[in-house]
């Protein structure tokens, strides 16, 4: 069955390295104390509840299921470069592109938040394998080595971007680091 990701474009692509270039997307957020497990499991769970649903189908009183997409992000917010002092993280979906900001259910769980992210540029850099913090935190050292070394502009927090459920074995698992850029 096939996950709806987000639309982007590959400007440019570099081994495990790529600057896209991403359309306008609306994503449902929250943000949970905690490392970053703990704060990624308590993530899914508040929107995977609005998104099995815990909403308000915009034009009815009844609740709506929303398709599963991917990826599933956590964004460090404090000490955004450490990964592993980190202890608040937003965690995101994106939403069926079929919705708007309009259109899509709301969230009936005052925790969760719905938004629109406009076109951005991000260096991404691909990878496999399970998530330990250590592995997070020396895979973003490495995408900010590699926009240093390219000459290019980090204007936001790197974030951990996940694809695959967590029964996937590990060779198979989907995993990147993104890091907003200005338009290169």
């Amino acid at each position: 069955m096939a996950i709806e990701e987000p639309k982007y474009e590959v400007l440019r692509s570099d081994g495990s390295y790529e600057i896209r270039q991403y359309a306008p997307i609306l994503i449902a957020e929250t943000l949970v104390e905690g490392d970053m497990d703990e704060a990624s499991n308590k993530g899914f769970r508040l929107i995977a509840d609005f998104i099995f649903g815990n909403n308000q189908a915009a034009d009815s009183v009844t609740d709506a299921k929303i398709a599963m997409t991917a990826p599933v992000t956590v964004q460090p917010q404090k000490d955004a470069l450490n990964m592993q002092s980190a202890e608040q993280w937003r965690v995101n979906f994106v939403m069926p592109s079929q919705y708007t900001l309009a259109s899509i259910p709301k969230p009936k769980n005052s925790a969760v938040k719905l938004r629109e992210v406009p076109s951005k540029h991000f260096v991404v850099l691909k990878y496999s394998g399970f998530n330990t913090v250590s592995r997070v935190q020396s895979k973003t050292r490495e995408a900010t080595n590699w926009i240093n070394s390219h000459n290019l502009k980090a204007i936001g927090t790197p974030q951990l971007s996940r694809y695959d459920p967590p029964w996937t074995l590990p060779m198979f698992r989907r995993n990147e680091i993104m890091i907003e850029i200005s338009a290169p």
